[in-house]
């Protein structure tokens, strides 16, 4: 099993959950993070460090969220590798908890 980063990231990608990551499976996009599944341990340790609430173990992601599954192992060679915590885009905290946010994701 894994982690997945779901929906809320999108536009605000805080990085706390990266700093706890004891295997640096966490990729970083231009504004959303996903989780590497071939690198995940299952560790759960990102899990109460995300303030956007967007980390799941596989198996309580959402129903609607599911997509993310996928999303996280495709986006994951795509996007660079990062192992510490990074600013918030400028307005994370206006975009956190927002509904409908898979437009916005950006791939580069």
């Amino acid at each position: 099993m894994t982690h997945v980063v779901t929906e809320n990231c999108i536009k605000c990608k805080f990085t706390d959950c990266v700093d706890v990551c004891p295997v640096d499976c966490f990729r970083e996009g231009p504004n959303f993070l996903v989780i590497d599944p071939d690198e995940c341990i299952d560790c759960a340790v990102c899990i109460p460090e995300c303030p956007a609430n967007a980390i799941f173990a596989e198996e309580d992601v959402p129903q609607d969220q599911l997509h993310f599954i996928d999303l996280n192992a495709e986006l994951s060679p795509e996007f660079k590798s990062i192992n510490r915590s990074k600013k918030p885009l400028d307005d994370a905290d206006n975009w956190n908890g927002v509904d409908g946010k898979l437009q916005y994701l950006q791939r580069e």
